[in-house]
């Protein structure tokens, strides 16, 4: 299984930027299809984006496409969430775990503990 920390979260206004580092410390991260996830107050975590092990293919949520970009650092073992143009409904706890099924949208390892992104208007 791939250990994974999540960081770089926090307070940010509507229409400003944060982004989000999804360390691993184990090999197998090289080789492994990597997403990010969501889970608001209240709400079912929801899939955000997810990258390709090469990083050549990327997926994101409707909700997401024209804002987030993820991004992969294999040397250094890191995934990246570049989330510009925030709003409030992207507050949440985000999530990154390995991934797997059609368009790499099913989490397959365990969860890590996350990071909070609050966004306020």
């Amino acid at each position: 299984q791939v250990q994974l920390v999540e960081s770089g979260g926090g307070l940010v206004q509507a229409g400003g930027s944060l982004r989000l580092s999804c360390a691993s410390s184990e090999r197998a991260f090289s080789s492994s299809a990597m997403g990010w996830f969501r889970q608001a107050p209240g709400k079912e975590r929801e899939f955000v984006a997810a990258i390709s092990w090469r990083g050549a293919t990327t997926y994101y949520a409707d909700s997401v496409k024209g804002r987030f970009t993820i991004s992969r650092d294999n040397a250094k073992l890191t995934a990246y969430l570049q989330m510009n143009s925030l709003r409030p409904e992207d507050t949440a706890v985000y999530y990154c775990n390995a991934v797997g099924g059609l368009g790499y949208s099913e989490p397959i390892g365990y969860w890590g503990q996350g990071t909070q992104v609050t966004v306020s208007s």
